[in-house]
């Protein structure tokens, strides 16, 4: 290493010290807030738990310890004699586990030990926590989800000392990449909330309008909460039923339009639907008190009211993607409710829940005391802060999502990829406070929406099984956000005719999923069975996207004949600007309106 390493390291250190101080004085870091203290306590309550179950089941732990002692001299003993290779390894990864794919995990015995004697331990907290009988099945869940977060934050991949990748890596490059790490590691901390969150990629590279969320449209209205954009017709006729999507509020609708090659509102406009897009605002602390009725009622119904008008269509086909679907079904029940004419031809759901009983790893954070403390916390700020939500979706997926990326910027010092989708990922959104309360404790805790008279919007209650529209579900395998049999769930909630299908991949691949890149398959059948295993044994796996089989769906509800496209926007909703409008290009920290 050159002779300025040391020193200019330790420079840049003393930089990032100083930074987290003031941090900590100013009382933005992690350890200040309410929902650390909350889940410091909570986990405090459930060890205590634990460990009092554990010490009445002395014969349990005493088994689990001798069985990890004989498998970690059976590692020493494999490693001491030379076997290294993958084949006569004693623990190995998991197939999908991609942190010891460096050769020299294996090839020497050093980084080879390491690696199994982690991955024992892993393993042996997992088997712990199980195998303790007479703990509530929530706390166990807490403790098997915080444990692995620990764990896999203290794997030996993320240190330079004891990854040889790093180590290797380190030398040759005279510790330039600690350097370039740090100097990275400095910039996402002053432009992080409460939580680090790590840049995925080279924000730099992507322009709204230009090179992401560039379909050209125009933005026909727009209120407090929400631009309508509507797109030109890229076809000489178009389908006469027009088509509105309604994306959630958590993140930002281009998703669904980042580039040509994936865009589906793109795809869409080219297979001759008039498309319009919500895009919401970001919204800061003025916009505190908007409940999720608000996003219904000045939200998805005044869209409705707007495409109807523009188009000229007294029906028209809706889609839900998400948050944004369960906001669609509400609208759709409150429609029934008020015995309003039906103006609703089919509605399409996106990896939508609306039976919130099965919230998957997301469960460890849905219980009161962690709910009362992220509404103190969200009603001191006015809103939930969107990076620090981000964070604790990547934290679902940590190795993938967030300790992989920890490695390749800051211990790397790598430069950061241009990746459209990983753009979009970061592009974090506020929640509104109460909206975010209402989410969390009305629909995730109590689960109201699937409840006789749970939920109340405009003055009327929600009952989903009152929505007889036809509708068609589309969830993931893979989905670690909606798990697919709570959506499966939910589906069944409807009246209507209602079309399930299962994709592969996840909550975002598994969607952005364009027909030109046959990458993901997926599995329809029409059967109806309660139980969502029941159906998948059932199914049928069809090769391509599942763009296709929904278009196909999709037509059924527009006449044979098409029409000439309308005119962008009307007298009543005038052009205001290009799309994509202003509301998405709102980035965080916001500044105060």
């Amino acid at each position: 290493m050159n002779n300025h390493f040391f020193s200019d390291y330790f420079a840049k250190l003393q930089d990032m010290n100083q930074l987290w101080w003031k941090e900590l004085d100013s009382g933005k870091a992690a350890m200040n807030t309410p929902v650390t203290k909350a889940l410091n306590d909570i986990n405090l309550e459930d060890a205590t738990e634990f460990l009092e179950k554990a010490a009445a089941q002395p014969g349990a732990l005493a088994k689990i310890q001798m069985d990890w002692w004989e498998n970690q001299v059976k590692i020493w003993e494999n490693v001491a004699v030379g076997n290294t290779t993958a084949e006569s390894a004693f623990i190995k990864p998991a197939k999908n586990d991609k942190r010891f794919d460096d050769p020299a995990w294996e090839d020497e015995a050093f980084y080879n030990y390491i690696k199994q004697s982690y991955l024992l331990f892993s393993n042996t907290m997992r088997e712990t926590i199980d195998s303790i009988e007479g703990v509530d099945e929530k706390a166990k869940e807490r403790l098997g989800y915080f444990s692995r977060q620990a764990i896999n934050a203290m794997a030996p991949s993320n240190f330079v000392t004891t990854n040889p990748e790093l180590a290797k890596l380190t030398v040759e490059t005279n510790g330039e990449n600690l350097i370039k790490g740090m100097e990275l590691l400095q910039e996402d901390l002053q432009s992080s909330a409460d939580v680090l969150k790590i840049r995925m990629t080279n924000d730099s590279a992507f322009e709204l309008g230009v090179t992401i969320a560039k379909t050209e449209g125009e933005v026909v209205f727009k209120n407090e909460l929400f631009e309508l954009i509507q797109y030109k017709p890229l076809t000489e006729a178009v389908n006469k039923t027009p088509l509105l999507i309604v994306p959630p509020f958590i993140n930002k609708y281009y998703i669904l339009d980042l580039r040509d090659h994936n865009s589906m509102v793109r795809w869409l406009v080219e297979q001759g639907h008039t498309v319009f897009m919500m895009s919401w605002r970001n919204p800061d602390a003025s916009l505190k008190d908007v409940d999720f009725d608000n996003y219904v009622l000045d939200g998805v119904v005044k869209a409705v009211d707007a495409v109807e008008d523009i188009t000229g269509q007294k029906h028209i086909n809706t889609v839900g993607y998400c948050i944004g679907g369960t906001l669609l079904a509400i609208t759709l029940a409150y429609y029934a409710a008020k015995r309003m004419r039906n103006r609703i031809k089919s509605a399409s759901f996106f990896t939508t829940l609306l039976d919130f009983s099965q919230p998957g790893e997301m469960g460890a954070y849905i219980n009161d005391p962690i709910i009362t403390a992220i509404e103190a916390q969200n009603n001191a700020n006015g809103y939930m802060d969107g990076r620090s939500l981000s964070v604790t979706f990547s934290l679902l997926r940590e190795n993938s999502l967030y300790w992989n990326y920890y490695i390749n910027n800051y211990l790397k010092g790598n430069s950061l990829l241009d990746f459209d989708l990983l753009y979009w990922n970061g592009d974090s959104t506020n929640v509104a406070a109460k909206c975010h309360s209402t989410l969390l404790r009305k629909f995730y805790l109590e689960n109201k929406l699937v409840e006789n008279k749970g939920y109340k919007v405009g003055g009327v209650y929600i009952d989903l099984s009152k929505i007889k529209v036809p509708t068609y579900f589309i969830s993931t395998e893979e989905d670690h956000i909606a798990l697919w049999q709570g959506t499966y769930r939910g589906a069944q909630q409807l009246g209507g005719k209602s079309t399930f299908v299962l994709g592969e991949s996840g909550h975002i691949a598994g969607i952005v999923n364009p027909p030109q890149k046959n990458k993901y398959g997926f599995w329809v059948n029409d059967s109806k069975e309660e139980n969502a295993d029941i159906w998948l044994a059932g199914a049928k796996r069809e090769d391509g996207s599942w763009w296709t089989h929904w278009n196909g769906w999709l037509t059924t509800f527009s006449p044979t004949e098409q029409v000439s496209p309308c005119a962008m926007g009307n007298e009543n909703y005038a052009s205001l600007y290009a799309a994509p409008g202003d509301y998405v290009k709102q980035v965080l920290p916001l500044a105060e309106s």
